[in-house]
């Protein structure tokens, strides 16, 4: 038997495509819930309660404190000795949305903190409320500034996105390891495995390169 089996190759990658495709659509619908979460918890921090600061500060200490596959674990199998059975899926892409929005809620209050304090003065000269000095003063500048480490919590996620297989989401990992168990061809399965992760990132990666240097374009326009 060779080492290397290129009709096996060409038989895996549609099975290996569809785990693919799982893997975006997990990491992207769980940006989706990191990215406003993040926003939520990063707005509550704002407050000028110390307690409900306090209280939300360790909220996203303890979610970044805890390994995420724990996480997933705990949310998967101890809920139903409670009666709460989440489905795979949700489970999944809910804890990484969760996870992930507890760093995003961190970098979201780096770029608010970064506003100069003129711009509230600014606010209250203009006699505008609070809740839309945020929406459109405070907020877009901050999120201009932060897009590019928004983006570098995309490739996190991506990367990560590999430990919902851990609870049966047939995404890439899971299928690749199906795949090894079946037909024993670890070599060419995980050598696959390895390259569709590394296209994947390395498009993202593209991507956050090509935001950050329009936005420095941006800045000098």
């Amino acid at each position: 038997m060779s080492i290397w089996d290129w009709y096996y190759v060409w038989e895996a990658l549609p099975y290996l495509y569809r785990g693919a495709v799982v893997t975006v659509q997990a990491t992207l619908i769980g940006f989706a819930i990191a990215l406003v979460l993040g926003l939520v918890f990063a707005l509550i921090r704002q407050s000028n309660s110390r307690l409900v600061n306090h209280a939300m500060a360790e909220t996203v200490e303890f979610i970044r404190s805890t390994p995420l596959l724990l996480q997933i674990f705990f949310v998967y199998f101890v809920g139903p000795q409670f009666g709460i059975v989440i489905p795979a899926w949700i489970a999944g892409i809910g804890m990484l949305g969760i996870h992930y929005a507890a760093y995003c809620s961190e970098v979201y209050r780096a770029g608010i903190e970064a506003v100069e304090g003129g711009q509230w003065e600014a606010s209250i000269a203009l006699n505008l409320s609070r809740a839309r000095t945020w929406r459109v003063i405070i907020l877009p500048q901050a999120i201009r500034r932060i897009l590019p480490a928004l983006g570098n919590q995309l490739v996190y996620m991506l990367k990560m996105s590999s430990l919902v297989s851990v609870i049966g989401m047939q995404e890439l990992t899971r299928k690749a390891n199906e795949l090894v168990v079946s037909q024993y061809r670890p070599l060419e399965i995980y050598t696959i495995l390895v390259l569709e992760y590394l296209v994947l990132i390395l498009i993202v990666s593209a991507g956050v390169r090509w935001l950050e240097r329009r936005l420095k374009t941006d800045e000098r326009n």
